[in-house]
């Protein structure tokens, strides 16, 4: 489900008509068994539900692997059987632990590395998607800045990075990789991506934008506090060596420019 859909059975990939593959994709995002009719109402929409009932049926019974779903003659509320695995529900599952897994453990986090099936239009996993996006997201930002806090910086950069390689105008996620390249001491990338940021939103609005970025990098007499407008990049100005980023529990750790993050205070 997460980057496109495959159903594998035994070791071997199955192939499906384009109704099975909805069908047994629909049931993988609602894991609840779901009633024909409403089923079908969502898989075929303005179809007749009559008609809808029967493509139903049709597109079950052409899976042609009957253990797959929790019913099988097909004839109660459809849901996938309770031993079939989907990434999706693994990926759930890990969105919910990952605030008790240590900072020094390294869970595969690969599987918030993608969209449920970024290809497909219909209304129903539009909805899904866009749901297990923010979750996703928000769990790479928030474990970003834990892992900064604990030091470990490489694995904070490249977390951050995947959040914003999903999603490049969404503010939370630079500022989490600001503030990971912040605490390990790299202030050059912080600007450069500050600088990105920026550009983004200005080529994206048609004109001069600003971002909340702006107070991850305190003012000081080198250059102005940069509003509406900013005379230059950051990038071109030479930077103080003092920098203050915000830790995984809302404190404050000072920064030297090439060193690494002192303790909370």
């Amino acid at each position: 489900m997460l980057g496109s859909f495959t159903l594998v059975s035994h070791g071997a990939a199955v192939p499906l008509g384009v109704d099975s593959r909805r069908l047994v994709a629909y049931l993988a995002v609602h894991p609840r068994p779901q009633e024909h009719a409403a089923l079908a109402a969502d898989l075929w929409p303005g179809v007749p539900a009559a008609a809808a009932q029967r493509l139903l049926t049709e597109a079950a019974a052409a899976v042609g692997i009957p253990e797959l779903f929790s019913d099988g003659d097909l004839a109660g509320p459809l849901s996938l059987a309770a031993d079939v695995q989907v990434d999706l529900a693994d990926a759930l599952g890990l969105v919910r632990a990952l605030p008790d897994i240590p900072a020094v453990d390294s869970p595969d986090i690969g599987l918030l590395s993608a969209d449920i099936l970024p290809g497909w239009t219909a209304a129903w996993i539009a909805v899904e998607r866009e749901r297990f996006r923010q979750l996703r997201l928000h769990a790479l930002e928030e474990r970003s800045l834990r892992l900064s806090a604990a030091g470990r910086h490489e694995a904070a950069v490249s977390l951050a990075e995947m959040a914003v390689h999903a999603a490049p105008s969404r503010e939370s996620a630079r500022r989490a990789l600001i503030e990971a390249h912040l605490a390990q001491g790299n202030i050059a990338a912080a600007v450069a991506e500050y600088d990105a940021y920026e550009e983004l939103l200005r080529s994206s609005l048609g004109g001069p934008a600003s971002s909340g970025l702006d107070a991850l990098f305190p003012p000081s007499p080198v250059w102005p506090v940069l509003r509406a407008r900013r005379p230059m990049p950051r990038s071109a100005v030479q930077l103080p060596a003092l920098r203050a980023v915000r830790g995984a529990t809302g404190g404050t750790r000072r920064l030297v420019s090439g060193g690494g993050a002192s303790r909370p205070y």
